[in-house]
């Protein structure tokens, strides 16, 4: 059955590129709404549906847009909290063009959304059944989705700086393991791509307190890691919440190698260009099972950071 949050919860915060103090309200919502943000600090409060085919292409986030040209960027680790807890529909209350970007991760989105709790709606639930392989690439940049009876995440990075080096992981992402494992790796980045960033007018809101810093071998960020391989768990963390937009969860493995949101919303317009490639399933017991955040408590939060 598909879900939907019991009460609302509320987040505030600033955004990561903006700058700009935001904040966010989850609401419930009826079943086959899907996931869809509210911008309430406009004039009629315009809509935009976080879909593949409106994600505006972005290298540092994930952007959605609608007809009239209204943005909400930096979705994404949002929607990785939504789909590792397994919300299935939800109307997002939004006072700014950024949601905000809390520690870096998605571990406060899935503590709100654990601490308020799920409700089961009548509704089938239908998944995305990966039938056939579907790449793209770029360079040395390489995503692929193919056949898998769940969902799965392997993904491998290589950075020149010694901080984060070569790093490579797998997980099947059933049954709470997106809480326990990823949730809340924290976005990261090279010290001489911040000055870089804000003279662009971007990471205006970026601090050592929500995100990584790395200098060669060094990591500035006080506190160090929360995991020796933080940067590919939070590459993993942003597939996920990028894989959302699909519009339902995905039954197929995911592989990603130097890939980023842009590479990932390719994938998904490639998949869903070709009728061949995948296909609706009704989700019974037995998938259901397999798919992530089903059966998520707060017992899977003593493993967050």
């Amino acid at each position: 059955m598909q879900t939907t949050l019991k009460t609302k919860v509320s987040f505030d915060g600033t955004g990561l590129h903006t700058g700009r103090p935001v904040s966010v309200v989850l609401n419930p919502a009826s079943a086959n709404s899907g996931i869809v943000f509210r911008r309430v600090d406009l004039s009629g409060q315009p809509q935009l549906i976080a879909r593949w085919d409106r994600v505006v292409v972005s290298p540092l986030n994930t952007r959605l847009t609608n007809d009239a040209g209204v943005i909400v960027s930096t979705i994404e680790h949002l929607m990785a909290a939504l789909a590792g807890c397994g919300v299935h529909n939800a109307l997002i209350d939004i006072d700014g063009p950024e949601v905000p970007i809390l520690d870096g991760s998605a571990a406060s989105f899935v503590r709100g959304i654990v601490d308020t709790g799920l409700t089961q709606l009548t509704a089938p639930l239908r998944a995305i059944e990966i039938l056939k392989e579907v790449s793209v690439e770029e360079g040395d940049a390489f995503a692929q989705l193919s056949p898998s009876t769940s969902l799965q995440i392997d993904f491998a990075i290589d950075f020149a700086d010694g901080a984060i080096g070569k790093q490579h992981k797998t997980l099947n992402m059933a049954n709470g393991t997106f809480v326990r494992e990823l949730c809340d790796s924290r976005t990261f980045c090279r010290s001489a791509d911040v000055d870089a960033m804000r003279a662009q007018g971007l990471a205006l809101g970026g601090t050592m307190e929500n995100a990584v810093v790395v200098d060669g071998d060094l990591v500035l960020t006080p506190g160090g890691l929360r995991h020796s391989d933080e940067a590919v768990r939070h590459k993993m963390l942003d597939a996920l919440g990028d894989l959302y937009t699909a519009g339902a969860p995905i039954l197929g493995r995911y592989t990603g190698v130097r890939a980023g949101h842009a590479m990932t919303n390719r994938l998904l317009r490639a998949l869903f260009s070709d009728a061949s490639s995948w296909r609706y399933v009704n989700c019974d017991a037995k998938i259901a099972a397999r798919l992530p955040g089903v059966g998520v408590s707060h017992a899977d939060l003593h493993a967050v950071a």
